[in-house]
Protein backbone atom coordinates (compact mmCIF):
# COMPACT_ATOMS: atom_id res chain seq x y z
CA UNK A 1 0.00 0.00 0.00
CA UNK A 2 1.27 3.56 -0.36
CA UNK A 3 -0.50 5.04 2.44
CA UNK A 4 0.25 9.26 1.56
CA UNK A 5 0.33 10.21 6.19
CA UNK A 6 4.04 11.51 5.68
CA UNK A 7 4.48 14.71 7.42
CA UNK A 8 7.25 17.73 7.31
CA UNK A 9 10.58 16.57 5.15
CA UNK A 10 8.73 12.73 4.43
CA UNK A 11 9.35 11.73 8.03
CA UNK A 12 6.39 9.57 9.97
CA UNK A 13 4.32 11.34 12.51
CA UNK A 14 1.31 11.19 14.61
CA UNK A 15 -1.02 9.90 11.51
CA UNK A 16 0.67 7.65 10.50
CA UNK A 17 1.79 6.37 13.98
CA UNK A 18 -2.07 6.36 14.59
CA UNK A 19 -3.18 4.33 11.90
CA UNK A 20 -0.84 1.44 12.33
CA UNK A 21 -1.53 1.60 16.00
CA UNK A 22 -5.03 0.59 15.51
CA UNK A 23 -3.84 -2.47 12.89
CA UNK A 24 -1.39 -3.25 15.99
CA UNK A 25 -4.35 -3.98 18.09
CA UNK A 26 -5.80 -6.35 15.48
CA UNK A 27 -4.02 -9.49 16.24
CA UNK A 28 -1.90 -9.65 12.98
CA UNK A 29 0.27 -11.89 12.08
CA UNK A 30 2.90 -9.60 11.51
CA UNK A 31 2.49 -5.83 9.61
CA UNK A 32 4.19 -4.91 6.71
CA UNK A 33 4.12 -1.57 6.21
CA UNK A 34 3.58 0.28 2.62
CA UNK A 35 6.25 2.25 0.70
CA UNK A 36 9.37 3.52 2.53
CA UNK A 37 10.92 5.09 -0.50
CA UNK A 38 14.95 4.79 -0.06
CA UNK A 39 15.74 7.96 -2.04
CA UNK A 40 13.77 11.36 -1.15
CA UNK A 41 14.08 13.13 -5.01
CA UNK A 42 11.95 10.19 -6.51
CA UNK A 43 9.04 9.62 -4.95
CA UNK A 44 5.79 7.63 -5.87
CA UNK A 45 3.52 10.37 -4.30
CA UNK A 46 3.66 13.81 -2.43
CA UNK A 47 3.04 11.63 1.07
CA UNK A 48 5.56 9.28 0.77
CA UNK A 49 7.79 8.49 3.73
CA UNK A 50 11.57 8.69 3.04
CA UNK A 51 14.82 7.90 4.81
CA UNK A 52 17.91 9.70 4.20
CA UNK A 53 21.66 9.00 4.77
CA UNK A 54 21.66 11.70 7.10
CA UNK A 55 19.18 9.93 8.99
CA UNK A 56 22.04 7.62 10.53
CA UNK A 57 23.04 9.99 12.82
CA UNK A 58 19.60 12.55 13.18
CA UNK A 59 18.58 11.74 16.62
CA UNK A 60 15.06 13.90 15.78
CA UNK A 61 14.82 11.90 12.73
CA UNK A 62 15.70 8.43 14.52
CA UNK A 63 12.94 9.84 17.11
CA UNK A 64 10.13 9.95 14.61
CA UNK A 65 11.46 6.70 12.71
CA UNK A 66 11.22 4.87 16.06
CA UNK A 67 7.92 6.34 17.31
CA UNK A 68 6.02 4.78 13.98
CA UNK A 69 8.40 1.52 14.75
CA UNK A 70 6.94 1.24 18.29
CA UNK A 71 3.31 2.17 17.68
CA UNK A 72 3.65 -0.88 14.40
CA UNK A 73 5.16 -2.91 17.48
CA UNK A 74 3.17 -1.87 20.44
CA UNK A 75 1.50 -5.29 21.32
CA UNK A 76 4.28 -7.37 20.22
CA UNK A 77 3.35 -7.81 16.32
CA UNK A 78 6.35 -8.16 14.59
CA UNK A 79 6.33 -4.83 11.77
CA UNK A 80 8.59 -5.78 8.03
CA UNK A 81 8.96 -2.06 6.37
CA UNK A 82 8.47 -2.28 2.57
CA UNK A 83 11.70 -0.01 0.94
CA UNK A 84 10.97 0.77 -2.52
CA UNK A 85 12.21 3.45 -5.75
CA UNK A 86 9.44 4.01 -8.24
CA UNK A 87 11.66 4.49 -10.75
CA UNK A 88 9.50 5.72 -14.21
CA UNK A 89 6.56 5.57 -11.85
CA UNK A 90 7.80 8.81 -9.98
CA UNK A 91 5.56 11.51 -11.42
CA UNK A 92 6.60 15.11 -11.98
CA UNK A 93 6.64 17.28 -8.41
CA UNK A 94 7.02 14.11 -6.62
CA UNK A 95 10.08 14.49 -4.73
CA UNK A 96 12.63 16.86 -4.01
CA UNK A 97 14.13 16.37 -8.02
CA UNK A 98 13.97 19.04 -9.85
CA UNK A 99 10.14 19.29 -11.84
CA UNK A 100 11.54 19.06 -14.94
CA UNK A 101 14.38 16.95 -13.61
CA UNK A 102 13.74 13.18 -15.49
CA UNK A 103 12.51 10.08 -13.27
CA UNK A 104 15.09 7.26 -13.59
CA UNK A 105 15.55 3.64 -15.37
CA UNK A 106 16.93 0.80 -16.17
CA UNK A 107 16.12 2.13 -20.09
CA UNK A 108 15.17 5.50 -21.41
CA UNK A 109 11.14 3.28 -22.24
CA UNK A 110 7.93 5.45 -20.95
CA UNK A 111 5.21 4.24 -19.09
CA UNK A 112 2.04 3.37 -21.78
CA UNK A 113 -0.77 4.32 -19.27
CA UNK A 114 -3.39 3.98 -21.94
CA UNK A 115 -4.39 4.71 -25.12
CA UNK A 116 -5.43 7.62 -26.94
CA UNK A 117 -4.60 11.60 -26.97
CA UNK A 118 -5.84 11.88 -23.02
CA UNK A 119 -3.21 9.15 -22.32
CA UNK A 120 -0.45 10.68 -24.83
CA UNK A 121 -0.41 13.52 -22.44
CA UNK A 122 -0.81 12.62 -19.03
CA UNK A 123 2.38 10.56 -19.87
CA UNK A 124 4.00 13.37 -21.52
CA UNK A 125 3.35 15.73 -18.30
CA UNK A 126 3.33 13.83 -15.80
CA UNK A 127 5.94 11.11 -16.63
CA UNK A 128 7.81 12.41 -19.15
CA UNK A 129 10.56 9.40 -21.22
CA UNK A 130 12.97 8.16 -17.97
CA UNK A 131 17.14 8.88 -18.13
CA UNK A 132 18.97 5.37 -18.40
CA UNK A 133 20.40 4.74 -15.49
CA UNK A 134 24.47 4.96 -15.37
CA UNK A 135 26.98 3.17 -13.46
CA UNK A 136 26.70 5.76 -10.67
CA UNK A 137 23.15 6.13 -10.63
CA UNK A 138 22.83 1.90 -9.87
CA UNK A 139 25.96 2.33 -7.03
CA UNK A 140 23.86 5.00 -5.92
CA UNK A 141 20.23 3.42 -5.85
CA UNK A 142 22.29 0.10 -4.10
CA UNK A 143 23.39 2.01 -1.75
CA UNK A 144 20.33 3.59 -0.99
CA UNK A 145 18.35 0.42 -0.50
CA UNK A 146 21.49 -0.47 2.21
CA UNK A 147 20.76 3.14 3.88
CA UNK A 148 17.29 2.70 4.63
CA UNK A 149 17.18 -1.15 5.63
CA UNK A 150 19.94 0.12 8.28
CA UNK A 151 18.40 3.19 9.67
CA UNK A 152 15.19 1.05 9.82
CA UNK A 153 17.28 -2.00 11.71
CA UNK A 154 18.71 0.87 13.84
CA UNK A 155 15.21 2.01 14.81
CA UNK A 156 13.58 -1.26 16.07
CA UNK A 157 11.55 -2.61 12.66
CA UNK A 158 11.79 -6.53 12.55
CA UNK A 159 13.07 -6.23 8.74
CA UNK A 160 12.40 -4.85 5.97
CA UNK A 161 10.75 -6.07 2.04
CA UNK A 162 12.37 -5.36 -0.86
CA UNK A 163 9.88 -4.22 -3.30
CA UNK A 164 10.69 -5.67 -6.89
CA UNK A 165 6.96 -5.48 -7.95
CA UNK A 166 4.22 -3.55 -9.06
CA UNK A 167 6.46 -2.01 -11.99
CA UNK A 168 8.64 0.07 -9.57
CA UNK A 169 12.16 0.76 -10.45
CA UNK A 170 13.60 -3.24 -9.43
CA UNK A 171 10.45 -4.27 -10.99
CA UNK A 172 11.56 -2.58 -13.98
CA UNK A 173 15.05 -3.78 -14.02
CA UNK A 174 13.51 -7.63 -13.99
CA UNK A 175 11.57 -6.84 -17.08
CA UNK A 176 12.52 -7.20 -20.55
CA UNK A 177 10.01 -5.52 -21.45
CA UNK A 178 11.60 -2.21 -19.60
CA UNK A 179 15.07 -3.50 -19.29
CA UNK A 180 16.63 -3.26 -22.89
CA UNK A 181 20.32 -3.02 -21.65
CA UNK A 182 23.28 -4.56 -23.13
CA UNK A 183 25.42 -3.99 -20.32
CA UNK A 184 26.12 -6.70 -16.55
CA UNK A 185 22.42 -5.02 -15.97
CA UNK A 186 20.87 -6.36 -18.54
CA UNK A 187 19.75 -9.23 -21.56
CA UNK A 188 19.38 -12.63 -19.73
CA UNK A 189 17.18 -12.77 -16.88
CA UNK A 190 19.64 -13.44 -14.63
CA UNK A 191 21.77 -10.06 -15.69
CA UNK A 192 18.71 -8.38 -15.41
CA UNK A 193 18.58 -9.32 -11.59
CA UNK A 194 22.07 -8.27 -10.92
CA UNK A 195 21.06 -5.03 -9.01
CA UNK A 196 18.55 -6.98 -6.49
CA UNK A 197 21.07 -9.73 -5.96
CA UNK A 198 23.86 -6.82 -4.86
CA UNK A 199 21.56 -5.13 -2.80
CA UNK A 200 20.41 -8.45 -0.91
CA UNK A 201 23.98 -9.06 -0.50
CA UNK A 202 25.01 -5.98 0.77
CA UNK A 203 22.14 -5.14 3.03
CA UNK A 204 22.43 -8.78 4.94
CA UNK A 205 26.38 -7.52 5.38
CA UNK A 206 24.94 -4.18 7.01
CA UNK A 207 21.98 -5.42 9.18
CA UNK A 208 22.20 -7.98 12.14
CA UNK A 209 21.46 -11.77 11.59
CA UNK A 210 18.40 -11.32 12.83
CA UNK A 211 16.74 -8.67 10.55
CA UNK A 212 14.35 -10.12 8.49
CA UNK A 213 14.96 -9.66 4.67
CA UNK A 214 12.36 -10.30 2.29
CA UNK A 215 11.06 -9.35 -1.38
CA UNK A 216 8.21 -9.03 -3.27
CA UNK A 217 7.60 -9.78 -7.10
CA UNK A 218 5.11 -9.91 -9.35
CA UNK A 219 3.45 -12.97 -10.88
CA UNK A 220 3.67 -14.25 -14.67
CA UNK A 221 1.29 -15.84 -16.81
CA UNK A 222 3.39 -19.52 -16.99
CA UNK A 223 2.04 -19.53 -20.74
CA UNK A 224 4.49 -16.57 -21.31
CA UNK A 225 7.47 -16.07 -22.47
CA UNK A 226 8.69 -13.94 -19.01
CA UNK A 227 7.25 -17.19 -17.06
CA UNK A 228 10.66 -19.26 -16.73
CA UNK A 229 12.49 -15.52 -16.66
CA UNK A 230 10.76 -14.88 -13.63
CA UNK A 231 11.28 -18.22 -12.11
CA UNK A 232 14.78 -18.22 -12.93
CA UNK A 233 14.78 -15.07 -10.69
CA UNK A 234 13.05 -16.34 -8.05
CA UNK A 235 15.52 -19.28 -7.78
CA UNK A 236 18.29 -16.83 -7.53
CA UNK A 237 16.91 -14.59 -4.41
CA UNK A 238 15.81 -17.72 -3.16
CA UNK A 239 19.78 -18.99 -3.65
CA UNK A 240 20.63 -15.81 -2.03
CA UNK A 241 18.95 -16.27 0.94
CA UNK A 242 15.63 -13.92 1.43
CA UNK A 243 13.52 -14.89 4.20
CA UNK A 244 10.44 -14.83 2.63
CA UNK A 245 9.12 -14.23 -0.85
CA UNK A 246 5.78 -12.28 -1.68
CA UNK A 247 3.62 -13.21 -4.60
CA UNK A 248 1.63 -9.71 -6.11
CA UNK A 249 0.78 -7.91 -9.11
CA UNK A 250 -0.02 -5.06 -11.35
CA UNK A 251 2.01 -1.85 -12.07
CA UNK A 252 0.72 1.30 -13.65
CA UNK A 253 0.85 -0.06 -16.99
CA UNK A 254 -1.06 -3.19 -15.62
CA UNK A 255 -3.50 -2.58 -13.02
CA UNK A 256 -4.02 -6.41 -12.18
CA UNK A 257 -4.50 -5.47 -8.39
CA UNK A 258 -7.04 -2.60 -8.70
CA UNK A 259 -10.00 -4.03 -10.82
CA UNK A 260 -11.50 -6.80 -8.14
CA UNK A 261 -13.18 -3.74 -5.94
CA UNK A 262 -15.22 -2.06 -9.30
CA UNK A 263 -17.71 -4.78 -9.09
CA UNK A 264 -19.92 -6.04 -6.22
CA UNK A 265 -18.85 -8.57 -3.72
CA UNK A 266 -21.66 -10.58 -2.63
CA UNK A 267 -22.59 -13.70 -0.23
CA UNK A 268 -24.37 -15.30 -3.71
CA UNK A 269 -23.98 -19.07 -3.97
CA UNK A 270 -21.70 -17.63 -7.45
CA UNK A 271 -19.51 -15.96 -5.15
CA UNK A 272 -19.00 -18.57 -2.65
CA UNK A 273 -17.95 -21.35 -4.97
CA UNK A 274 -15.12 -18.97 -6.33
CA UNK A 275 -13.80 -18.51 -2.80
CA UNK A 276 -11.52 -21.59 -2.82
CA UNK A 277 -9.80 -19.76 -5.66
CA UNK A 278 -10.23 -15.79 -4.94
CA UNK A 279 -6.50 -15.67 -4.81
CA UNK A 280 -5.35 -13.32 -7.79
CA UNK A 281 -2.17 -15.24 -8.23
CA UNK A 282 -2.88 -18.71 -7.02
CA UNK A 283 -1.76 -20.62 -10.10
CA UNK A 284 1.80 -19.00 -10.40
CA UNK A 285 2.09 -19.42 -6.67
CA UNK A 286 1.59 -23.02 -7.24
CA UNK A 287 4.32 -23.48 -9.49
CA UNK A 288 6.87 -21.35 -7.29
CA UNK A 289 5.62 -24.27 -4.57
CA UNK A 290 6.73 -26.86 -6.92
CA UNK A 291 9.89 -25.24 -7.89
CA UNK A 292 11.06 -24.01 -4.57
CA UNK A 293 9.60 -25.97 -1.60
CA UNK A 294 11.42 -24.80 0.85
CA UNK A 295 11.31 -21.24 0.80
CA UNK A 296 9.01 -19.14 2.49
CA UNK A 297 6.00 -18.06 0.75
CA UNK A 298 3.60 -15.55 0.86
CA UNK A 299 0.62 -15.32 -1.82
CA UNK A 300 -1.21 -11.42 -1.75
CA UNK A 301 -4.06 -10.26 -3.66
CA UNK A 302 -7.67 -11.10 -3.78
CA UNK A 303 -8.25 -12.26 0.08
CA UNK A 304 -11.48 -11.76 1.45
CA UNK A 305 -12.85 -15.07 3.34
CA UNK A 306 -11.81 -17.27 5.38
CA UNK A 307 -12.43 -20.54 3.28
CA UNK A 308 -10.38 -18.50 0.69
CA UNK A 309 -7.56 -18.30 2.95
CA UNK A 310 -7.72 -21.29 4.43
CA UNK A 311 -7.93 -23.15 1.10
CA UNK A 312 -4.77 -21.43 -0.23
CA UNK A 313 -2.73 -22.86 3.32
CA UNK A 314 -4.13 -25.98 3.13
CA UNK A 315 -3.26 -26.86 -0.51
CA UNK A 316 0.14 -25.95 0.94
CA UNK A 317 0.33 -23.17 -1.87
CA UNK A 318 1.57 -20.54 0.27
CA UNK A 319 2.71 -20.02 3.85
CA UNK A 320 1.44 -16.76 4.88
CA UNK A 321 -1.04 -14.23 3.00
CA UNK A 322 -0.87 -10.65 2.65
CA UNK A 323 -4.25 -8.79 2.99
CA UNK A 324 -4.34 -5.12 2.19
CA UNK A 325 -8.00 -3.25 1.51
CA UNK A 326 -9.96 -5.99 3.39
CA UNK A 327 -7.22 -4.43 6.28
CA UNK A 328 -8.61 -1.08 6.00
CA UNK A 329 -12.04 -1.48 5.68
CA UNK A 330 -12.15 -3.92 8.87
CA UNK A 331 -8.73 -3.55 11.19
CA UNK A 332 -9.69 -6.66 13.29
CA UNK A 333 -9.98 -8.76 10.23
CA UNK A 334 -7.74 -11.49 11.71
CA UNK A 335 -10.22 -12.02 14.39
CA UNK A 336 -12.87 -12.08 12.09
CA UNK A 337 -11.18 -15.13 10.26
CA UNK A 338 -9.95 -16.91 13.05
CA UNK A 339 -12.83 -16.75 15.81
CA UNK A 340 -14.82 -19.62 14.30
CA UNK A 341 -16.62 -20.03 17.60
CA UNK A 342 -18.02 -16.44 17.17
CA UNK A 343 -18.37 -15.98 13.13
CA UNK A 344 -19.36 -18.92 10.88
CA UNK A 345 -17.77 -18.98 7.48
CA UNK A 346 -20.86 -16.82 6.25
CA UNK A 347 -19.75 -14.41 8.54
CA UNK A 348 -16.09 -15.05 8.06
CA UNK A 349 -15.93 -12.51 4.96
CA UNK A 350 -15.24 -8.66 4.14
CA UNK A 351 -17.83 -7.37 1.09
CA UNK A 352 -16.69 -4.67 -1.01
CA UNK A 353 -19.32 -2.39 -2.00
CA UNK A 354 -19.36 -1.44 -5.79
CA UNK A 355 -17.84 1.47 -6.89
CA UNK A 356 -18.31 3.11 -10.53
CA UNK A 357 -15.39 3.73 -12.59
CA UNK A 358 -16.12 7.59 -13.55
CA UNK A 359 -16.95 8.78 -16.73
CA UNK A 360 -14.43 10.59 -17.18
CA UNK A 361 -11.68 7.86 -16.24
CA UNK A 362 -13.67 5.86 -18.96
CA UNK A 363 -13.71 8.46 -21.74
CA UNK A 364 -9.96 9.05 -21.09
CA UNK A 365 -8.80 5.12 -21.87
CA UNK A 366 -5.93 5.72 -18.78
CA UNK A 367 -4.99 2.84 -17.73
CA UNK A 368 -4.09 4.01 -14.19
CA UNK A 369 -6.77 6.14 -13.64
CA UNK A 370 -9.82 3.57 -14.11
CA UNK A 371 -8.15 0.86 -12.29
CA UNK A 372 -7.23 2.98 -8.83
CA UNK A 373 -10.44 4.41 -9.32
CA UNK A 374 -12.00 2.36 -6.17
CA UNK A 375 -9.09 3.37 -4.01
CA UNK A 376 -9.51 7.46 -5.01
CA UNK A 377 -13.25 7.61 -4.57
Amino acid sequence: MAEGLAENKHLPGKRISRVYGEWAKGGWGALLTGNVQVDVRHLGGGGDLATRESHLADEEALNAWREYANACQQHGTPTIAQICHPGRQSPRGAGEKALFEKPIAPSAIPLDIGKGWAAAIVQNVAFGVPRAMNQFDINLVTAQFVTCARVLAQIGFSGIEIHAAHGYLLSQFLSEKSNTRDDQYGGDATRRARIILDIIYQIRKAVPKTFCVGIKLNSADSSSAQFEDTMTQIGLFVDAGVDFLEISGGSYEDPTMMGRGLREESNSPESLKKESREAFFLDFATQARKRFPDQILMLTGGFRTRKGIESALKAGVCDLVGIGRPAVLNVNFPRLMIDDAVYTDQQARVVFPKVQVPFLARLLNIKMLGGGAETVS
